[in-house]
């Protein structure tokens, strides 16, 4: 039978009725089958001569539905999209709306509503959603009587205010009048599978209640037949080598950071500028032998294989704790967890540390449901497509420090760094960031910051704006820590000056002098010039450390329009973010 073919061939047509029939059938949504069964239905019940019925009540208008999402690295908003996508095919009419793009004077008229919300670092909203976020908390946020809603919240473990955002959103909704149609979901980074369920019931519970004059669904089949423009793109994780393995710093450096140019055996993914890549790292196998020695599992050469590369066994939260003791029974661990130690205890420390403070008992089982699934790590993507072909080029720092009498390293930077060589293989996957791109417009300035692995996107910026000879002029601050072993492509920028594909580049080396110098202070020395180009319309971009380094030069850009535009601080801030809003104030920070 063909792929499309519904009709047996016992069927009550001739052929060409059965290949019509299949040919509007086999495209047809759940939907517009359902909406056909029952219009036949009345057909069928006018028989006798009858004129042909017509259906019981028309078509139901399609339910309005508000999606706010509030993201950084695109999780949230990929999954606003899933939402609408499955909401249409629901009979809703949604809409999908940036938190940075709200007007919350819409809220109070959303009537249903679902808002999806990402936490950022120490419990911070992510950079673009910080002004809307802040306008609900504040006390002239509008009153939402009556609206339904609920709140999808992602997190990381990792960090102690886990979903805060999701957490705070869900209770003022409620504060304000909302109506809880679902309740919130606080998800992790293993967040897919769970979130897709979490949507199904959230659109089941949002639903109108059903009359018998309500079974008519107003249904568009001028759609039968075309490309289905809700199909998602695979997610699946494609295999790489590595062709290239190179430490940028000098051997004298106290840094390693390296350069990993990786081929595609299929042709490079779609990548623009300003994309990462997702790596699938494995677990340091030390360490995996240090857990499976205290654990007395040994022998078991499954586990080891899962603790390499399938569970995370460096992550510590608090949640981690809960379910050790709940796992082993712990009595001591439990009544760790009751004192309320353990947030401060587990800072800096690893599931090895817990599992040697708490000796107990443990088996394969406990271990895969005390540990999540062990995350891609995502980096951006440091080449162009135009000039890069078929390769990716990534710009990975090994992470390597010490804590409570232990040394540690980062899960994927030293896997990198340590593990891999030319001819290795990789899985990878593309993670695109469409709030990080290029100017449409080849003639606009941009203006970069990006000190040490933070240059990477930049590096792609560069390159592709040479590849389509962009006539707008091109600004980079970098910096790191020694001019002499440090300075991260520089042969590629000092070319990159002299064809004009890079205008200016000013650096920071924090430590060639006593007084340590970073890229906000030479902000602060350009800040005039840089004043000048933002009042000509340039783009900013900022990449790299968002704990300190982001809310810095941010600082910075606001005293610049504070000193040289005569602005108080209140109308600077105002000012950087217009830029912001316009979405010429862009960052990718981590």
């Amino acid at each position: 039978m063909a792929r499309n073919a519904l009709l047996p061939q016992t069927a009550p047509f001739g052929d060409a009725e059965r290949a019509n029939l299949d040919a509007v059938l086999g495209t047809a949504t759940p939907i517009q089958r359902a909406w056909l069964a029952g219009f036949l239905a009345g057909l069928d019940a006018a028989a006798g001569g009858q004129p042909a019925a017509q259906p019981s009540a028309p078509p139901k208008a399609s339910e309005p539905l508000t999606i706010i999402f509030a993201s950084e690295s695109g999780n949230s908003e990929t999954l606003a999209s899933n939402v609408a996508k499955l909401a249409k095919k629901q009979g809703f009419k949604p809409k999908i709306v940036d938190f940075a793009d709200l007007d919350l004077a819409t809220l109070p008229k959303a009537g249903k509503l679902v808002a999806i919300a990402a936490t950022w670092g120490e419990g911070e909203p992510p950079a673009r959603a910080v002004e809307t976020y802040n306008a609900i908390m504040a006390d002239g946020a509008p009153r939402i009587d009556g609206v339904e809603f609920g709140v999808l919240a992602l997190g990381d473990t990792s960090y102690a205010e886990f979903c805060a955002i999701g957490k705070a959103l869900d209770a003022r909704f409620e504060a304000l009048g909302g109506k809880r149609a679902y309740d919130r979901a606080d998800l992790d980074l293993d967040f897919e599978k769970p979130a897709a369920d979490w949507i199904k019931g959230a659109l089941k519970a949002l639903a109108p209640a059903e009359t018998a004059a309500d079974n008519v669904v107003a249904v568009d089949f001028a759609r039968a037949g075309a490309h289905d423009e809700d199909e998602e793109p695979s997610r699946e994780p494609k295999v790489v080598e590595v062709i290239e393995h190179v430490n940028l710093n000098s051997s004298r450096s106290d840094k390693e950071t390296i350069h990993l140019a990786l081929e595609f055996e299929d042709g490079a993914p779609a990548y623009e500028p300003g994309d990462s890549l997702e790596i699938y790292p494995e677990n340091d196998p030390q360490l995996v032998e240090e857990i499976l020695k205290a654990t007395g599992l040994t022998d078991n050469e499954a586990l080891r294989k899962s603790l390499l590369a399938e569970r995370d066994i460096t992550t510590l939260s608090a949640a981690t704790v809960e379910r050790f003791a709940k796992a082993t029974g712990h009595a001591d661990a439990q009544k760790f967890i009751e004192s309320g130690e353990v947030k401060a205890w587990i800072e800096g420390r690893h599931l090895i540390d817990l599992i040697e403070a708490y000796p107990a008992a443990l088996t394969a089982e406990h271990l895969d449901t005390i540990t999540r699934p062990l995350p891609p790590r995502a980096y951006s993507i440091a080449s162009s497509r135009k000039e890069a072909g078929d390769e990716v080029h990534l710009v990975i720092a090994a992470v390597r420090y010490a804590t409570h009498g232990r040394s540690r390293t980062g899960v994927a930077s030293t896997h990198v760094a340590d593990r891999i060589s030319n001819g290795a293989k990789l899985r990878v996957r593309l993670k695109p960031n469409k709030h990080f791109r290029l100017p449409a417009d080849p003639a606009t300035d941009i203006i970069m910051v990006g000190p040490g692995t933070g240059v990477a996107p930049f590096r792609a910026f560069v390159q592709e704006r040479r590849a389509t000879e962009a006539s707008g002029r091109s600004w980079l601050f970098f910096g790191d820590r020694h001019f002499t072993h440090d300075f991260l492509y520089q042969l590629e920028w000092q070319e990159a000056l002299e064809d004009g594909a890079l205008s200016k580049i000013d650096v920071a080396f924090s430590r060639d002098q006593p007084e340590k110098i970073y890229v906000q202070n030479r902000i602060d020395e350009h800040a005039k010039e840089l004043v000048e180009w933002l009042d000509g319309g340039a783009h900013f971009y900022v990449c790299g450390d968002a704990k300190n380094m982001a809310k810095d030069v941010r600082a910075a850009l606001v005293r610049a329009f504070s000193t040289h535009k005569g602005l108080s601080e209140a109308e600077a801030e105002a000012h950087v973010a217009g830029l912001e809003k316009a979405k010429r104030y862009q960052q990718d920070v981590y």
